[in-house]
């Protein structure tokens, strides 16, 4: 009944966009929200949901369905026995999000940044939202975990507690209809009901994208350039270059950091300890944080000393020696001084203890 009334569909009457109906999913709910969006080709299109090949065959562009996957005819799917199509330098089997986004991310990111697509800062934005989002959604569509499951068995590692499940792809497949709802009998009817819920679906995954690519091109982007100047010059507070210091503001680091210990090699001293200024203000407090082993990880490289650890103010002064304390976390992995002469000297004891 639902493809009859797709194919009552008009397609003639500009550019359409294909996609399958039936339920939904994360994968090729963003990749029509990326086109629509991003790409002026299809800013205005036409979206057909539909299975029927001679439909898919009218539309300028087929995502998620078809059987077929050919960039240069504009057919997107992943589901064919032969699709083994990654992103570069990645391991998990692309889905539609993944396939649009290989081929038109650069495009949408050249956009924001005013760059060319073959620009270094472009190319740097592009993997980096592919491997913080996007591929969330890949592995979701494709049935890939995001660890071993025989591994985790073997170790005996079990959840402590139910996460509730709020994954990206759970976010949109909680949008389809449910399973007793009341829809309407009409396949015409029937089929814009589902449509409704899809487009809804689209624009709820396109809000989260459209946050992630502000947030890398205007802030982790422009971060990058303070983190690398601060970690240059890490050695001028401690000759191994295990505390970094950002002068007047923090900024977000974590990846940065990784990665240009990366580009420096193995061999060199990791930091340790990161200091920055609560606010920009003169006479701002400071604040001390240890460098997690990993960007994710709660467990620090070199926790502040247990003996600090769950003490404010004066009593953290008395305990550490050092005048101007404002706290240690009770985990250790950060502290604050109401300067930034009480904090550095913080750090440099700590790295003696």
């Amino acid at each position: 009944m639902a493809e009859q009334a797709a194919k009552r569909v008009k397609t003639d009457s500009g550019v359409v966009i294909g996609t399958h109906n039936g339920h939904f999913h994360a994968d090729e709910a963003l990749a029509v929200y990326m086109l629509r969006k991003y790409i002026p080709t299809y800013s205005t299109a036409k979206l057909v949901r539909t299975r029927d090949p001679k439909l898919l065959d009218e539309c300028d562009i087929v995502v998620d369905v078809g059987g077929e996957y050919d960039a240069s005819k504009n057919r997107f799917d992943h589901h064919q026995r032969t699709f083994t199509t990654t992103f570069p330098n990645r391991e998990t089997k692309l889905s539609s999000a993944g396939l649009v986004y290989m081929h038109f991310g650069k495009q949408i990111i050249a956009q924001r940044l005013a760059q060319p697509e073959e620009s270094d800062q472009v190319g740097l934005v592009w993997r980096k939202i592919y491997e913080s989002f996007i591929e969330a959604l890949d592995a979701h569509d494709n049935g890939i975990s995001a660890y071993d499951a025989a591994a985790l068995e073997a170790a005996g590692l079990k959840k402590k507690f139910s996460d509730g499940g709020f994954t990206l792809g759970a976010m949109v497949g909680r949008l389809n209809p449910n399973w007793n709802d009341v829809r309407p009998t009409d396949p015409v009817e029937a089929q814009a009901f589902e449509d409704t819920r899809f487009e809804l679906a689209s624009q709820r995954i396109g809000e989260e994208f459209d946050r992630d690519l502000d947030y890398f091109t205007s802030a982790w982007l422009p971060a990058r350039e303070v983190v690398a100047e601060a970690f240059n010059a890490r050695k001028e507070y401690d000759p191994e270059g295990r505390i970094i210091v950002f002068k007047s503001q923090s900024a977000p680091w974590k990846d940065h950091l990784y990665t240009l210990e990366e580009l420096e090699g193995e061999g060199s001293t990791k930091p340790l300890y990161v200091l920055y200024p609560e606010n920009p203000a003169p006479d701002a407090k400071w604040r001390i944080q240890c460098v997690p082993v990993s960007k994710d990880s709660f467990t620090s490289r070199k926790p502040l000393p247990e003996a600090w650890r769950g003490f404010r103010d004066e009593e953290l002064d008395g305990i550490s020696g050092i005048p101007g304390g404002v706290f240690v976390h009770a985990s250790g992995f950060i502290g604050g001084n109401k300067t930034f002469e009480g904090a550095i000297a913080m750090a440099k004891k700590a790295l003696q203890i």
